[in-house]
C-alpha cells in the first residue's frame, strides 16, 4: 500500500531497508536514499543542459521536430517521478537501453514520454533541442522500426512486450547488445565506433557499396511491459531480458496522488478524497492480490474526481462501482449492494465547439454542466418513439453523461438487455454519429486499425479503419463484444484511451487535439503540412463506448476483465429490468399484446432469473428483454398462440439437456402456463398458392415476384402435417420481419423445409455452407488477385443484402462462434464492415456503401446443440438475435404419410414397423443409450431402395444404415433389439420357421338332430312378459387415469409362429387378471383393481371402487364388456357376486354405478367365503352384442334375464317360468336358454326393438335333442352344455368344407367339452329338425386332469373341486375355427413332440380346430416369467394360467398370470400371407448364389438347336457349340449361352460369386480362437490374482451395466476429443495461403499462412483443472434388508460398478472418490481419489465392502449429514467443476428428515451440484419425495438400468454446458 511504503514497520520499508545494505557500497553514498531532485534547463554556449538533480545532459537538434512528444509535462512533478526520470538519464548516458515494469495504466508510458519532453517552460526562438521518438506496440512488425529508429537516431519505445509471442523479439538481441545487426535485404547495420573506425580506413562511398549502414549513437530502446506472472503475458526470454536495466515503476505514492487528486478536485471534501485513494491503495496491495482480486485502476481516481467536482451528491460506492465493477467482475464475496438512488431528468443544449449543455436531476438538484457533443444536432431525451425511456434507463443514460464528461465507457450486461439501444439512444441524446465494430476473437491489431489493400497500379497500400476514421472525424466508436477479443488485440488501443494517441503501420501518427494544436504552433505549420508529414489530430469529440457481456466469476474462459482493461474505462453495468419497468417496456413496444400474457411471461422470467440454480439461470438468458419483445410482437399479432408453446420454442426446449427441460417444466407449470395449442390433427395445415397469395394453414403472404427465377429453389417435397406446422410457424415470424433459425438433428429436412418454404413464397435464394474453417472474411468477401491487383468477391451474404435475396446459412454450428457472432450487427442495426472497406448500412447511402435492401433476410440452420454433433453452441451465442424453431422428425402418422409418397409400392405394414422402429431409436438417442440420432433421411433411402427394387428383403437394406454400427458390439445388440422389437427380422433365415405339428381332426359325423317346438300345447310354447324402466345411476367418480406406453414386442424376429406380438400390463403384486375382452381390435384387459385398454395401456385403480382383497372377505370377480360406436373406448363392467354394473369411460375416468333392479339392495352375505361351495349362483353378464351397446344380465339359478340397453339407459326385464343355468345369444333376437337342473335347452325369440308397446311378445320355444338312432327323446348322457355357441352363422363355403358337402343354410358353430367342434345346421332361423354333426373327443375335457404344469402348480389342495368361471373357448367363423386354451394336461404331448424331447414349460397350450383343412394343433403358451401370490385365485377363474377372447377374423389374443398379453395368429389364410411377407422382409439374398452374366456377341450365328455331346469327364465347357452342359456357349443345352432348346445345369459355376458367411469357417479353427480366448482370460484372471468364481461374480454386476458403461465412454471420449480440437494458428511460413494475408504476400511478407494445430493454451489462462465427482452410496441396513423386494441393493453396487468402469482412464478429466454412508456414519471410504481401483479384482473388493458392511452396520440414517459434508468437501476443493451424485432409498421420513431439508442440503453451495437418484422406494415414496425437490436435482431408478442414463444426463448435461 502506499500509505505505507515508507512507513517503519512495513514489509515494503524493511525490504527496502535491505536493498540499501546490499546495493549501498554499489551505488555509492548518494545512490538509494529519497534525495529530492529538481529538472532544470540551463542555456550554455555549447547549447541546452537538462539537469537532472546532479546528473546533466546535452540536447541535440531533432531532424523531425514533429515526431518529438509535445504536452506530456505537467506544471510540478512529483518527485517520484523525477527520480524515475532522473534514473533513465543515467542510463541514457551510460548507453544503456532501459525496461520500464509496473502494473497496468498509462503510468510508465507518461514516464517515457516526459522523459523524451525533458524540457522548460520558456525555450528559446532557436528551435529546442529534443530526441525524437517511434513508438511501437509488439504485435507491429518490429524490426522495420528497430531499424529506422536505429539509423536516425531515435529511440525506440517498445510497450507491451509481455504481448508478444515468444521468439519473436530475440532478432533485436544483437542490435540491443552490440549495435549489430544483419539484416533481409543484405544490409548490415554496425555500431558508430566500428563505422567511425572503418570510416577512418575507407570512403563512405565504400561502405555504402558494401551496404554497411551506422548506428546512430543516439539510438537508445526504452521498454515497457507487465510483470508476468502477476498479469497475463509471456514471461520474458532470458537472452532478452539480460540486454535491459530494469526499473519498477509501481504507483505514484499516497502523498503525490493526493496532491494530483487535490489539484483535480479542489472543490470535493479532503476526506472524500484521501477515503478514495486508501481504499484504490488497499486494493492494489498484495494481500488483496492474494484473494483473487484484480489491481484497482488507481490512474482512473482523477477523471473520476472530476465527476465527484460536478456532482458532489454520488456516493463514493456509486463511484467505486463505475471504476470497479465488482459486482460484475467477483463472486459473491466481493460484492455488496449499491445504494443511493438517482431520480433523472436531462435535457441538452447545444454549444458551438461542439459541446453540449446537459442538465442532470439528481435528488431533485439541477446540475448543469458541459460535455462533448458529436457533429449533428443533439436530440432531447425521451423524445425517440422507439425508445421507451424507464427510470433505470433514465439513470444509467444520466451516469453514462457523468462518465463521458471524463473518460470512455463500457457498458457491462447480458445479453438481449438493451447494450446497444441504450447506446445508440445516448449517442442520439448528444448528437453523436455511431461507428460499430463487432469485435471477434481472432481478430488482430491490425483489423482493429489499418488494412492492407492494392491500388490500381498494383501498388500496396494502407486504408485507415472504421476505428481511426471514427476517431478523426468524432464519431462515438462503438466497440461491441469486447469480452470476446484477445487481451493483445485490445491493448493496442490502450495509448488511443489513455493518451489519445496512436501510432499506425503506414508510420502516421495521430495526437491529442490540444497537443497537435500546440504542435502547430510551435513549428508555425498548416494542417496540410502536418498532413503531409503523416500527422493527425484526434478530435476532441472522439469517444469509445464498448459494449460487453458480464465477466462469468470463477470461470477460466469468460474472465476477461482484468487489471489491463479496468485502466481503460469507466464501466456501468445495466441490470437485468425491474418486473414493472419491464412491463412498461414491452407494453410501450408493442401496444396491441394481450395484457395477461405479459403478465405470465414475466413471472416466468423473474422467477428463472431468481433462482440460484445455473440451470434455471442459463434458461433466463435465452428469455432475454429482446426474446421477450419478440414473443409479445408475435403474440400481438397472433393472440391465439400459447404462452408455453412460445417459451418453449425461445428456450428451444426439444433439444435442452433433460434436467434443464424438467426445469422449465416446472418453472412453467408454477407460473401456470398451459401448453393450450390447438390439436395438430384438427388444425388445416394444407397449403395453396391462390391469387398470387400463399396460406399455410391460417397464415396468408403475398407471392414475391423474383427477379431472378434460377435462383428460386425447386425441391421434390411431400407436405405432412408436421413440416407444414413449422412451415405456418415460420411465414408468421418471416412476416414480421424477423431472421429465423432452424435447429434440429441430421436429415430431419431442414433443408427441404426451407427451400420449399423458399419456393412458395418464390423468394430468390443464396446460399452459404459454413464449416470449422471458416473466418470472418470468407463470410464476407473472397479475395483474389488478378494482374497483381487484389479483387474482392462478393460472397453469398454481400450478393443477398444487395439484392434482397434470402440468405440460407446451412451448418451454422461448425463454423466457431467467434465468427458467425459477426451476424449479430447485421441483424441488429443492419450494419457490417467489409474487408475491402466498404459497409452494408441499413439505410442512408454514402459514398462506399452497400444500401441493404429491404427484402433481405436470413435462414440459419443449425444442428442442436450437444452430443453427438460436438458442434459450436450457435443458438447459445446467437439464439437471441433469430427466431428459433425446433425442427423434429415427423410424428409418426405424418412420417408414414410421407414415406407412403416416398414408396407408393412398398407395403403399409413393412412402412408401419420402420415408422415404429425408428421412432424407438430417436428416442433411445434422446436418452442417451445410443449416440446417434437415426433421421427421416434414413428411412427415405431405406424406403426409396424398397420401392425400387421391391424383391429385396427389408431386413437386408436397413442394413444400409446400420451397418455403421456393425463393429460396436453393445450398440449393434441395442439396434437388434429394438428391430426385432418391431418385427423387422434382421439377422433371421427364410427357413426359420417354427409352426405347430398339425395332426388331424376325427372325421365328422352326424350325430343328432334339434327340433324347435313351435305347435302343441302351452307348456312347448309359453310367453314371456317384459317390462321396461330406465336405469339408476349414480356419480359419476372421476378415477385417474394412468397412460403407460405399451413396449409391444414382435415376436416373429428371428422366427416365424404363429405368436405375432406380445407386451406386459403393468401388474402390481395383489393384481391378478380376470377378464379379456376385444372390440374391433381394442383389447380391455381387467385385473379386479384396474382396467387397461387400447395400445398405450390406460390403467384405472378401482381399490376404492370394489373392495379390498383381505383374506377371509369375499374377493370381487369381475367381467368386462368393451362398448361399440358411438361408445368407443366406453367398457361395462360387472362384478359376479354382488351384481354390481360400472360404466368406465377409460379416457376421462368418469365411474358410473347402474343399478338395474328396483329392489333394495341386499347386503353381501357374510359368512359366504369366497370359495365356499354354497349353491348361491353367480350374476353373469352376455356379451356377444356389446359392440351393439346392449348386454344381458342373469343369475344362475334365477329366473329373470336383465336387457340393459346402455345408450337409451333402460333396462327391459323378462320374467321367465324356468330357473336357468346358461344363456347364449345366438341371435339378436333368438336366445338359446338352458335350464338349470335339467340341462334342458329352450329357444327365446323377442322382436328386434324391444319397446314398452310390444310388451309381452317374447316367446319361449323348447328345443328337443333327438339321437341318430332313436329318433326320438335322446338319453340324458347325450345332454350336453354348450360352452360357446357363435352368434352369428359360418360363411357358406366354410360350411361346405366343413362337412365336406355343398350347402347353403343357417347354421351355429357350437362346441363343449365332449367334441372338438359341433355345426347344428338349419339352427335358429328353421323351425324342422336341424342336424347336429359333431367331431368327437375321445375323452371328455371335463373328465381328464388338468395336469401338474402351469397354474395347477400354485393351486393348494382342494380349490380345483370348483368350476372355472371362464371358458377359454372361442369360434374364429370367418377362419373356420374353434380355439380353446387348454391346461397342459389336457393335451396329448406324446403325439406333438418326439419321445427324446421334454415338452417346454408353458402356461397353457391352444387347441386349433381348423375345420376346413381337418387339422387340430396345439400352440404353447409361454410360462409367465412373473406370478402374482395371488395366483391361486386364477385357478377359479380359468383352468390354465391364461385368458382367451377372439381377435379379428383369424386370430385370438390371450393373457396369462403376469400380465404378459399374446396376440396369435391362427387362421391359415393369414398364417400364409404373413409368411409371405415375412420372407418377403428377410430377402433371399443371403443363401442365393448370385449369377453375374457377362452379354457378348459371338459374332457366330445360330444354327440349330441340339442337346448337344454329353461329356463323359463332365469337365467344364464355356462356348463352342459343342457339348451339353456347357455354360456361355450357343446352340447346345446349357447355361447363359444363347439359342439352347433348354437350361441344362451339369453342376458347374455359372461366374458365380457365393456370400462368405461366417457359418464356413471349419469347425477346428472355431475351436481354436475359443481356447485362445480362454486361456487369454484365465491369463488375465492370473496376473491379478483373481479366482474364476470372483470373476463371475464381478461380472454379474459388470455385465448388467456394460452397455452403459460403453455409451458413457464415448460421450467422455467425444468432450476430449472436443477439447483437444485443432485450430489455425496464423503467421506461419508454410501451410495453406491465408486469405487475409494475400497482400502481405504481395509485398514480400514470409509469413503469410496458416496450418492447423493445437493452440497453446492463451498466457496466462489458469490451467485446466479436472472435474470432480462424488458418488455418495447408500450402504445402510435398510438397503440389505429390502434388497430382496427391489433389488436395491444391487442397483447401488452395479451403479457404483458402473462408475468405476466409465471413468476407468479419464483420471486425468474427473477425479471421483465413492464414500458410503449409513448407520455407522457419513464417510464410510469406499473408494480414495488418489487410490482408485484398477482392475477387476479392485472394483470387486469395492463392491464386496458395500454389501458386506449393508449386513453388519447398525440401523439409522446419515443421508443428509454425508450430502452435506460431501458438498462442504467438494466446494473446498480446486477443481473445474463439481458434483455430488447422492444414491439413497426413498426411506427418510421414517428417520424424520423433511424434503424441504434434504432439498436444502442439495442446493447448500451454488458451486457443487447435488443431485439425488433415489434407487429403492416402499410405495409411492420416491415419486413423493421427487415431487417436493428442486427440478432437474432428483430421479427415480426403479430399474438398474436407468441410473447409468441418469448419471449419463447429469454428466452430458452439465459437461456439454461447460465443454
Amino acid at each position: 500500500m502506499h500509505s505505507q511504503i515508507l512507513c517503519k514497520g512495513t514489509a515494503a520499508a524493511v525490504a527496502a531497508r535491505r536493498m540499501r545494505n546490499i546495493l549501498g557500497p554499489v551505488l555509492g553514498k548518494g545512490g538509494w536514499t529519497w534525495n529530492t531532485h529538481e529538472v532544470k534547463l540551463l542555456n550554455t554556449s555549447a547549447g541546452d543542459t537538462v539537469k537532472i538533480g546532479e546528473i546533466s545532459y546535452q540536447l541535440k537538434t531533432p531532424r523531425n521536430p514533429e515526431l518529438v512528444p509535445i504536452n506530456h509535462m505537467s506544471e510540478t512533478l512529483p518527485q517520484t517521478v523525477v527520480q524515475h526520470l532522473r534514473w533513465i538519464m543515467q542510463k541514457d548516458l551510460l548507453g544503456q537501453d532501459v525496461f520500464l515494469i509496473g502494473p497496468p495504466g498509462p503510468l510508465r508510458r507518461s514516464i517515457a514520454m516526459k522523459y523524451l519532453v525533458k524540457t522548460n517552460t520558456h525555450t528559446h526562438s532557436t528551435s529546442p533541442l529534443r530526441n525524437q521518438i517511434l513508438i511501437v506496440t509488439c504485435f507491429i512488425i518490429v524490426l522495420q522500426c528497430a531499424v529506422r529508429a536505429a539509423t536516425e537516431g531515435r529511440i525506440l519505445v517498445l510497450e507491451g512486450l509481455e504481448k508478444a509471442e515468444r521468439n519473436v523479439l530475440p532478432v533485436l538481441n544483437n542490435l540491443l547488445e552490440n549495435r549489430e545487426m544483419q539484416l533481409e535485404d543484405g544490409r548490415f547495420l554496425m555500431s558508430y565506433q566500428r563505422y567511425d573506425k572503418l570510416l577512418t580506413e575507407h570512403t563512405k562511398e565504400e561502405l555504402d557499396a558494401w551496404q554497411i549502414v551506422r548506428v546512430s549513437e543516439d539510438f537508445r530502446v526504452i521498454a515497457l511491459g507487465l510483470p508476468v506472472p502477476r498479469y497475463k503475458g509471456n514471461p520474458l526470454d532470458p537472452p532478452l531480458r539480460s540486454r535491459f536495466q530494469a526499473r519498477d515503476i509501481y504507483y505514484l505514492p499516497f502523498k503525490d496522488q493526493l496532491e494530483i487528486l487535490y489539484v483535480v478536485g479542489p472543490n470535493v471534501p479532503a476526506e472524500r478524497v484521501s477515503q478514495l485513494l486508501s481504499f484504490a491503495t488497499t486494493l492494489c496491495s498484495q494481500q488483496s492480490s492474494n484473494l483473487g482480486l484484480p489491481d484497482f485502476p488507481v490512474d482512473n481516481l482523477p477523471p473520476a474526481l472530476t465527476v465527484l467536482e460536478h456532482f458532489p451528491m454520488l456516493s463514493s460506492q456509486q463511484l467505486v462501482q463505475r471504476l470497479y465493477p465488482y459486482q460484475a467482475m467477483l463472486g459473491k464475496e466481493g460484492c455488496t449492494a449499491v445504494e443511493g438512488v438517482l431520480s433523472v431528468r436531462t435535457h441538452t443544449h447545444r454549444h458551438p465547439g461542439a459541446q453540449a449543455d446537459v442538465t442532470v436531476r439528481i435528488t431533485d438538484k439541477d446540475i448543469t454542466f458541459q460535455v462533448p457533443a458529436g457533429t449533428k444536432a443533439p436530440r432531447p431525451p425521451n423524445s425517440n418513439p422507439a425508445f421507451i425511456s424507464t427510470p433505470s434507463h433514465a439513470q444509467l443514460l444520466a451516469e453514462m453523461v457523468q462518465s463521458h464528461l471524463v473518460k470512455d465507457m463500457c457498458l457491462i450486461g447480458a445479453k438481449g438487455c438493451g447494450k446497444s439501444v441504450v447506446a445508440k439512444e445516448f449517442a442520439e441524446m448528444l448528437g453523436y454519429s455511431i461507428e460499430p465494430v463487432m469485435l471477434y476473437q481472432d481478430m488482430t491489431a491490425r483489423d482493429l486499425l489499418q488494412q492492407r489493400y492494392t491500388l490500381a497500379n498494383g501498388d500496396t497500400a494502407w486504408r485507415p479503419s472504421p476505428l481511426v476514421t471514427a476517431a478523426q472525424e468524432g464519431k462515438l466508436l462503438l466497440l461491441d463484444g469486447i469480452h470476446r477479443v484477445n487481451l493483445g488485440t485490445l491493448s493496442v488501443l490502450s495509448r488511443l484511451l489513455h493518451d489519445r494517441e496512436l501510432s499506425l503501420y503506414d508510420g502516421s501518427r495521430l495526437l491529442r487535439w490540444d497537443r497537435y494544436q500546440a504542435l502547430k504552433e510551435e513549428l508555425q505549420l498548416t494542417d496540410e503540412q502536418l498532413q503531409e508529414r503523416s500527422i493527425f489530430p484526434v478530435h476532441p469529440s472522439f469517444r469509445v463506448l464498448a459494449l460487453a457481456e458480464p465477466p462469468v466469476a470463477g470461470s477460466s474462459g469468460q474472465q476477461w476483465l482484468g487489471p489491463e482493461l479496468l485502466t481503460m474505462f469507466m464501466f456501468h453495468n445495466i441490470q437485468p429490468l425491474a418486473r414493472a419497468q419491464e412491463t412498461s417496456l414491452i407494453q410501450g413496444l408493442t401496444p396491441n399484446v394481450p395484457k395477461e400474457a405479459v403478465e405470465q411471461l414475466l413471472h416466468l422470467t423473474h422467477n428463472l432469473r431468481q433462482t440460484n440454480d445455473p440451470t434455471a439461470q442459463s434458461l433466463a438468458s435465452s428469455l432475454s428483454t429482446r426474446q421477450l419483445l419478440r414473443i409479445c410482437r408475435r403474440l400481438s399479432q397472433y393472440p391465439e398462440e400459447s404462452i408455453a408453446h412460445a417459451v418453449n420454442k425461445a428456450c428451444l426446449s426439444r433439444f435442452l439437456p433433460s434436467l434443464a427441460r424438467s426445469s422449465l417444466q416446472k418453472g412453467l407449470a408454477s407460473c401456470s402456463i398451459q401448453d393450450t395449442q390447438p390439436d395438430a390433427e384438427a388444425h388445416d395445415h394444407s397449403c395453396t398458392v391462390k391469387d398470387g397469395v400463399l396460406t399455410i394453414g391460417s397464415v396468408s403472404a403475398p407471392v414475391y415476384n423474383a427477379g431472378e427465377k434460377m435462383k428460386v429453389p425447386d425441391v421434390l417435397f411431400y407436405d405432412n402435417a408436421q413440416h407444414m406446422m413449422v412451415m405456418e410457424d415460420m411465414l408468421k415470424d418471416f412476416l414480421l420481419g424477423e431472421h429465423l433459425l432452424l435447429v434440429g438433428n441430421q436429415g430431419v429436412g431442414k433443408n427441404k423445409i426451407v427451400d420449399r418454404f423458399l419456393h412458395l413464397l418464390n423468394r430468390p435464394r443464396e446460399y452459404l455452407q459454413l464449416h470449422r474453417d471458416t473466418t470472418v472474411q470468407t463470410l464476407t468477401l473472397q479475395p483474389s488477385v488478378r494482374d497483381g491487383i487484389i479483387i474482392y468477391e462478393d460472397s453469398p451474404l454481400v450478393k443477398a443484402v444487395k439484392m434482397g435475396h434470402i440468405l440460407v446459412i446451412d451448418e451454422a454450428d461448425k463454423a466457431p462462434t467467434n465468427v458467425t457472432c459477426i451476424l449479430k450487427t447485421l441483424v441488429e442495426s443492419g450494419e457490417m464492415i467489409l474487408a475491402d472497406g466498404r459497409r452494408i448500412v441499413s439505410a442512408e447511402r454514402r459514398p462506399n456503401t452497400i444500401a441493404m435492401h429491404p427484402d433481405f433476410r436470413m435462414l440459419v440452420l443449425a444442428n442442436r446443440p450437444g452430443f453427438p454433433f460436438l458442434g459450436n453452441d450457435f443458438f447459445g451465442s446467437l439464439g437471441d438475435i433469430f427466431s428459433c424453431h425446433a425442427v423434429d422428425n415427423p410424428k409418426p402418422q405424418a412420417e408414414f404419410a410421407m414415406l407412403k409418397q416416398y414408396g407408393p409400392a412398398v407395403p403399409d405394414d413393412t412402412l408401419h414397423k420402420l415408422v415404429a422402429a425408428f421412432g424407438e431409436l430417436r428416442a433411445m438417442a434422446d436418452q442417451g443409450t445410443i449416440t446417434y440420432p437415426y433421421s427421416t433421411r434414413e428411412v427415405v433411402n431405406i424406403v426409396k431402395h424398397l420401392q425400387r427394387f421391391p424383391d429385396e428383403g427389408l431386413a437386408n437394406v436397413v442394413r444400409n444404415v446400420f451397418d455403421f454400427d456393425s463393429y460396436n458390439k453393445d450398440t449393434r445388440e441395442v439396434l437388434i433389439e429394438a428391430l426385432h422389437k418391431h418385427g423387422i427380422p434382421i439377422g433371421a433365415k427364410p427357413s426359420s420357421v417354427h409352426l405347430a405339428k398339425e395332426l388331424p381332426l376325427p372325421e365328422v359325423r352326424m350325430s343328432g338332430y334339434w327340433t324347435t317346438n313351435q305347435e302343441g300345447n302351452a307348456r312347448r310354447k309359453l310367453l314371456c312378459p317384459t317390462e321396461t324402466h330406465p336405469i339408476d345411476i349414480k356419480g359419476p367418480v372421476f378415477l385417474r387415469v394412468q397412460g403407460y406406453p405399451c413396449e409391444r414386442q414382435e415376436s416373429r424376429a428371428l422366427s416365424f409362429t404363429e405368436e405375432k406380438a406380445t407386451w406386459q400390463i403393468p401388474m402390481s403384486e395383489v393384481n391378478i387378471i380376470c377378464d379379456i375382452t376385444t372390440n374391433n381390435g381394442r383389447r380391455s384387459i381387467l385385473t379386479p383393481h384396474c382396467v387397461c385398454t387400447g395400445d398405450t395401456v390406460q390403467c384405472m385403480e378401482l381399490y376404492d371402487v370394489f373392495p379390498r382383497t383381505i383374506s377371509g372377505v369375499w374377493q370381487p370377480f369381475v367381467t368386462v364388456a368393451a362398448l361399440g360406436s358411438p361408445l368407443e373406448g366406453q367398457v361395462v363392467l360387472h362384478e359376479e357376486q354382488s351384481n354390481t354394473v360400472l360404466h368406465l369411460d377409460v379416457l376421462t375416468g368418469a365411474v358410473r354405478r347402474l343399478i338395474l333392479s328396483q329392489e333394495p339392495e341386499q347386503p353381501a352375505p357374510k359368512a359366504s367365503k369366497w370359495w365356499s361351495s354354497s349353491k348361491e349362483g353367480g350374476h353373469k353378464m352376455c356379451r356377444e352384442f356389446a359392440y351393439k351397446n346392449w348386454l344381458l344380465f342373469y343369475k344362475e339359478g334365477g329366473n329373470q334375464l336383465d336387457v340393459l340397453d346402455v345408450l337409451e339407459g333402460r333396462v327391459h326385464t323378462i320374467s321367465l317360468p324356468i330357473n336357468l343355468s346358461k344363456v347364449f345369444l345366438v341371435a339378436e333376437d333368438r336366445w338359446l336358454l338352458v335350464e338349470s337342473n335339467t340341462n334342458k335347452k329352450f329357444l327365446l325369440t323377442k322382436p328386434m326393438h324391444m319397446g314398452a308397446e310390444d310388451s309381452g311378445v317374447c316367446q319361449l320355444h323348447s328345443v328337443s335333442e333327438d339321437g341318430v338312432s332313436t329318433g326320438h327323446g335322446a338319453s340324458s348322457d347325450e345332454m350336453y352344455v354348450p360352452q360357446t355357441v357363435g352368434s352369428d352363422q359360418l360363411p357358406n363355403e366354410n360350411l361346405s368344407a366343413a362337412l365336406g358337402q355343398k350347402i347353403v343354410s343357417p347354421n351355429r358353430l357350437l362346441s363343449d367339452t365332449s367334441s372338438y367342434a359341433r355345426i347344428i345346421v338349419g339352427f335358429p332361423d328353421l323351425m324342422s329338425p336341424n342336424e347336429v354333426y359333431s367331431f368327437k373327443r375321445d375323452v371328455d375335457l371335463s373328465e381328464m386332469r388338468g395336469g401338474d404344469s402351469g397354474g395347477q402348480i400354485f393351486s393348494r389342495g382342494g380349490l380345483k373341486s370348483s368350476v372355472a368361471k371362464r371358458t377359454n373357448c372361442v369360434s374364429l367363423l370367418s377362419a373356420n375355427q374353434v380355439v380353446r386354451a387348454l391346461p397342459p394336461g389336457q393335451v396329448p404331448l406324446k403325439d406333438i413332440f418326439p419321445p427324446d424331447v421334454t415338452p417346454p414349460m408353458t402356461a397353457a397350450y391352444l387347441e386349433v380346430t381348423d375345420l376346413n383343412s381337418k387339422k387340430l394343433k396345439y400352440i404353447p403358451v409361454p410360462r409367465s416369467l412373473s406370478v402374482s401370490p395371488y395366483t391361486s385365485w386364477i385357478s377359479k377363474v380359468s383352468d390354465s394360467d391364461v385368458l382367451l377372447a377372439g381377435l379379428g377374423s383369424g386370430g385370438v389374443v390371450t393373457v396369462d398370470m403376469g400380465g404378459y398379453v399374446r396376440l396369435w395368429e391362427t387362421g391359415l389364410e393369414n398364417l400364409q400371407r404373413s409368411l409371405l411377407e415375412w420372407r418377403t422382409m428377410i430377402g433371399s439374398e443371403d443363401g442365393r448364389p448370385i449369377q453375374i452374366t457377362v452379354q457378348r456377341d459371338s459374332g457366330l450365328d445360330v444354327t440349330a438347336p441340339k442337346h448337344g455331346k454329353v461329356d463323359p469327364k463332365n469337365a467344364p465347357h464355356v462356348g463352342g457349340n459343342q457339348w451339353a452342359g456347357g455354360t456361355g456357349g450357343r446352340d447346345t443345352a446349357g447355361l447363359g449361352g444363347k439359342g439352347g432348346p433348354y437350361r441344362l445345369d451339369a453342376g458347374h459355376k455359372v461366374h458365380q460369386l457365393s456370400k462368405a458367411e461366417i457359418d464356413a469357417i471349419p469347425e477346428d479353427v472355431r475351436k481354436a480362437a475359443r481356447e485362445m480366448g480362454e486361456k487369454a482370460f484365465k491369463a488375465r484372471l492370473k496376473e491379478i490374482d483373481m479366482s474364476e468364481y470372483d470373476a463371475s461374480t464381478y461380472e454379474r454386476f459388470s455385465g448388467n451395466v456394460r452397455r452403459q458403461v460403453q455409451s458413457l465412454r464415448i460421450i467422455l471420449d467425444s468432450l476430449q476429443a472436443k477439447g483437444k480440437e485443432r485450430q489455425w494458428l496464423k503467421n506461419q511460413s508454410l501451410g495453406e495461403l491465408d486469405d487475409a494475408k494475400i497482400i502481405d504476400g504481395l509485398t514480400g511478407e514470409k509469413a503469410i499462412y496458416k496450418r492447423r494445430g493445437e493452440l497453446d493454451p492463451e498466457l496466462g489462462s489458469p490451467q485446466q483443472k479436472p472435474k470432480r465427482l462424488r458418488v455418495l452410496a447408500d450402504v445402510s441396513g435398510s438397503m440389505y434388508r429390502f434388497n430382496g423386494v427391489d433389488g436395491r441393493l444391487e442397483r447401488s453396487m452395479e451403479a457404483v460398478c458402473m462408475v468405476m468402469e466409465a471413468l476407468e482412464s479419464y483420471e486425468q478429466k474427473i477425479k471421483y472418490d465413492i464414500v458410503g454412508h449409513s448407520g455407522d456414519g457419513y464417510d464410510i471410504e469406499l473408494v480414495r481419489t488418489d487410490k482408485v481401483p484398477k482392475n477387476n479384482k479392485q472394483r470387486l473388493k469395492v463392491l464386496k465392502n458395500m454389501h458386506a458392511h449393508s449386513q453388519f452396520c447398525m440401523s439409522g440414517d446419515y443421508t443428509l449429514e454425508s450430502t452435506e459434508a460431501g458438498i462442504r468437501e467438494l466446494a473446498r476443493e480446486d477443481a473445474d467443476e463439481r458434483f455430488v451424485v447422492v444414491l439413497s432409498d426413498a426411506n427418510l421420513e421414517r428417520y424424520g428428515i423433511t424434503p424441504e431439508r434434504f432439498a436444502r442440503a442439495l442446493t447448500s453451495d451454488p458451486q457443487v451440484n447435488a443431485f439425488a437418484i433415489f434407487i429403492g422406494s416402499l410405495g409411492d415414496q420416491a415419486d413423493r419425495l421427487q415431487r417436493t425437490l428442486p427440478a432437474g436435482r432428483s430421479f427415480v431408478a426403479m430399474d438398474t438400468k436407468h441410473i447409468p442414463q441418469i448419471l449419463q444426463q447429469i454428466f452430458t448435461s452439465t459437461m456439454l454446458s461447460s465443454a
